[in-house]
């Protein structure tokens, strides 16, 4: 009896310690597939983070290669170096503009008139749109940083080499290619060079090679591939600690083996799937910021805002996720959801109230889309509301070197839809843009209304916008409103002035702003009285 009792504890003992072997070694496998996954969501999301800004500075390195190559004043001159000089001061991703002949450069920004026995520059790629890229040339560097030149025609920019910095990680590293051509790779741009096989760079997608994780994200405007990687032991290393947590969970695994899988799954899921999941749910918000007449201080409108909060409950910045689906080509499925939740909350409003406006916000993408019209004025009909009671609102850069969204704005003022230009003087707006988009309205950037009252250089610029929107009839929309002074300031203008900003509210539920606006017309009916 008691031999077979033995027995018993020694198999009991025995089946345990088996049981804890096998189950600590599938929750060491099971912890090793979660960190890779989870470094290839980390992957992913640092490429598309970088290609977002190499995406910015080869924008802004175009637009102003542009400036200089059709510059308005004498070649080198004291008045151009001055003009480069103000180009750079307000720009954020260059650190160099000037003139470059014959590989020599001539003149810019920092170097003034350059001497004519300069050494002879030769370009490291040359790109199938005739611009040439010179890698860290000597006279051009700063500190002894690398630095990116990119050269169109005869004018020249040079990156600013700080900037790239940011997106160093201490646990992930990458490489830019540069194209020559398409799907013609030239060479490495940025970043630590790899001996990865030269067929990767060229797609987008996640790859496993030679035990390394590779994320790729390909810009179609710029032809450069950001690769992001990590090699597996790295990634073991970097999560070691979690990685020894699911060892010591997997010797208890059992019942709990499948709630902890489900939890680490659902913390696995990458921004984009959430976000599209949540489009499709409709559990993206539309919240609503007053817009007030600042001779009366009555509401008048209402800016419609996306809203978003995550599966794991962060709140997302409507920036990254609105960047996120532009880059990504969904950003349409957001203004249509804004459109129709907007028109929907306050249809009842739009229907009774002439004089009050809704405005929404669109990108670039959105006025190149050919559905967005069509969406646009069938959602409005259906809502029974007046265009005349629907704003447009589009950034400064939403039509630079794109004629289809010229034409669209031109259709969307045809059927009585109000154009307005959101976060006026950020961006490389002029009179003759203004004239040729024609548009109805400009909304002054916050960061004016924030200078006011300090020594800020932007408070002398704003009576020269103002007198601009005078001369052009153009109704003026002030963002950023948070004190008396500020809406003072504007409310002393001759000209009829509109404010939005959390000294008038902050952004709200639709029903808060109903309830908002029930109290605004008793405080005037009120005031009649």
């Amino acid at each position: 009896m008691m031999r077979t009792l033995k027995q018993r504890v020694l198999i009991a003992l025995t089946a345990t310690l088996i049981a804890a072997i096998v189950g600590a070694l599938v929750g060491y496998l099971l912890g090793r597939v979660i960190t890779i996954r989870l470094a290839e969501g980390k992957l992913m999301e640092h490429a598309t983070r970088i290609l977002v800004g190499e995406e910015a500075y080869s924008y802004e390195s175009r637009v102003m290669l542009a400036k200089v190559n059709n510059s308005p004043y004498t070649y080198c001159s004291d008045t151009e170096i001055a003009w480069f000089r103000n180009m750079i001061y307000q720009s954020e991703h260059l650190k160099d503009v000037g003139h470059m002949h014959n590989g020599k450069i001539e003149c810019s920004a920092l170097l003034g008139q350059n001497d004519k026995s300069s050494e002879q520059l030769h370009p490291d790629y040359e790109r199938w749109d005739g611009s040439k890229i010179y890698m860290n040339p000597t006279p051009l560097r700063f500190d002894n940083q690398p630095v990116t030149t990119v050269q169109v025609a005869g004018a020249f920019a040079v990156y600013n080499p700080y900037n790239i910095k940011i997106f160093d990680s201490p646990t992930m590293h990458y490489t830019i290619k540069l194209f020559s051509a398409p799907n013609r790779l030239a060479g490495h741009l940025e970043g630590s060079a790899t001996d990865v096989d030269t067929s990767v760079p060229t797609l987008d997608g996640q790859y496993r090679l030679h035990n390394t994780l590779f994320s790729v994200r390909c810009s179609s405007r710029f032809f450069n591939c950001v690769t992001t990687y990590l090699s597996i032991p790295e990634a073991l290393r970097a999560d070691r600690t979690q990685l020894a947590l699911y060892t010591t969970l997997g010797g208890m695994a059992g019942a709990f083996l499948g709630f902890i899988c489900s939890l680490l799954y659902r913390h696995n899921r990458s921004m984009e799937q959430q976000l599209r999941r949540a489009i499709a749910l409709d559990e993206v918000q539309v919240v609503y910021q007053p817009i007030v007449n600042l001779t009366t201080r009555r509401i008048v409108g209402a800016e419609a805002l996306a809203r978003w909060t995550s599966e794991d409950g962060v709140v997302v910045n409507p920036e990254v996720f609105i960047r996120l689906a532009e880059n990504l080509e969904f950003v349409g499925e957001i203004t249509r959801l804004v459109v129709r939740k907007s028109l929907r909350d306050l249809g009842e409003i739009l229907r009774s109230r002439t004089d009050f406006r809704l405005s929404i916000n669109v990108t670039a993408m959105d006025l190149s889309d050919p559905e967005f019209l069509p969406m646009l004025d069938l959602l409005v009909e259906r809502a029974e509301v007046s265009t005349m009671n629907m704003a447009i609102e589009i950034t400064e850069g939403s039509t630079a070197n794109q004629d289809s969204a010229i034409e669209t704005l031109r259709h969307l003022r045809e059927r009585g839809y109000s154009v307005h230009i959101d976060d006026f003087g950020t961006g490389y707006s002029s009179l003759s843009y203004l004239r040729d988009l024609s548009v109805d309205a400009i909304k002054i950037d916050r960061s004016f209304t924030q200078a006011i009252g300090t020594d800020a250089v932007t408070v002398g610029i704003l009576p020269q916008i103002l007198a601009i929107a005078e001369a052009l009839h153009l109704e003026v929309i002030v963002e950023g409103v948070e004190t008396r002074q500020q809406a003072d300031y504007f409310g002393n203008s001759p000209l009829p002035v509109l404010a939005q900003g959390w000294l008038f509210g902050r952004p709200i539920t639709s029903d808060e702003f109903q309830s908002l606006l029930i109290e605004d017309e008793r405080k005037a009916r009120m005031d009649a009285a």
